[in-house]
């Protein structure tokens, strides 16, 4: 696995647990109002768990069954401990539960929301999941209202047991999808449109191909509706921009290579109804280009067999275009 990047926010680090941690993490867990909150944590909470947990939290994180990560903040120069937040992974499923936890000293100052909406986004642009789970007591009203403010929705209630509270306990269960964390696509509604009618979202799109017969594929970075899903390269058309012209653009921003008017060739085109907007998208192949193709704004790139396509997670739009592409490569 490659290592694991601290994440930060505006306030905050989310890093990996280091054995140096287990002081602090002892003093800030071992605390009733804390692990009344956490099902499987108890209390009191031995200062030897600390240790195992840390432990256990790299040999998850080096095996990529999990992402247990340390909150910490800055005071009066140095490096403090604030609390945790973390991701189970079932990849069968690909699935992720979320969850997290704060010292009561720093309650009220909004961590909770702001740690777990970073590792959420991080999470679904970087790892291969469709969605996130979680898990809150009826009772954690906080932990309830951080859920509903970065985007998780309630699915459902079951009864769950909690150590510390010694047996079941009511729990309200959450899910979010890439749409509830990053959003919708979105386009310019056009006055002159029946009432009630999606905006048309108009997007042009690039299938290159090199010398090889591979296609190059773009993975949608974080900041970006469809995090995490891979596409092909190309974008929104400005007002008044052909399709033509808003793929030699795009390609330049996104790519850093030229592309001609000449070299691209119209192939197919998708039509596509999402909630909130009808995505029109023609797409194009193109085999000559000058420069070398390079991820301009943080994505990752993959140039993939055409038989191998269908292996990667991809809007729902791109997916009918596969078959075709693949058939005709």
């Amino acid at each position: 696995m490659t290592p694991f990047t601290p994440l930060a926010t505006a306030r905050l680090t989310l890093r990996p647990l280091v054995a140096a941690d287990a002081a602090a993490l002892h003093r800030l867990i071992n605390d009733w109002e804390v692990c009344r909150n956490l099902a499987g944590v108890p209390f009191p909470y031995p200062r030897a768990l600390a240790d195992e947990w840390i432990a256990a939290s790299a040999t998850d994180l080096a095996d990529g069954r999990a992402y247990h990560l340390a909150i910490t903040g800055n005071e009066e120069g140095r490096e403090i401990l604030v609390g945790g937040v973390g991701l189970r992974l079932d990849v069968a499923r690909r699935v992720g539960r979320l969850g997290y936890w704060v010292g009561r000293r720093f309650w009220g100052h909004g961590v909770a929301s702001e740690a777990a909406a970073r590792l959420a986004q991080w999470s679904l642009a970087h790892l291969d999941l469709d969605r996130l789970e979680a898990v809150v007591a009826t009772d954690n009203a906080a932990s309830l209202a951080v859920l509903r403010r970065i985007g998780f929705r309630e699915t459902g209630r079951e009864v769950q047991n909690f150590l510390a509270r010694g047996g079941a306990q009511p729990v309200v269960l959450h899910e979010a999808q890439r749409e509830d964390i990053f959003g919708h696509p979105e386009a310019t509604r056009d006055a002159a449109a029946p009432a009630g009618a999606k905006p048309l979202l108009l997007v042009a799109a690039c299938a290159l191909v090199d010398s090889d017969g591979r296609v190059l594929l773009a993975r949608r970075p974080e900041g970006k509706t469809m995090a995490g899903l891979w596409e092909f390269p190309g974008g929104k058309l400005a007002p008044g921009e052909t399709p033509e012209a808003a793929l030699i653009r795009e390609l330049k921003e996104e790519l850093g290579i030229d592309v001609s008017a000449a070299c691209l060739a119209p192939f197919a085109f998708a039509s596509h109804a999402y909630e909130r907007v009808h995505l029109l998208m023609p797409l194009y192949l193109c085999r000559r280009w000058r420069g070398f193709v390079t991820p301009r704004e943080g994505q990752a790139l993959a140039w993939v067999r055409p038989e191998k396509l269908t292996e990667y997670r991809m809007p729902p739009a791109d997916l009918p275009l596969v078959p075709m592409l693949r058939d005709f490569l």
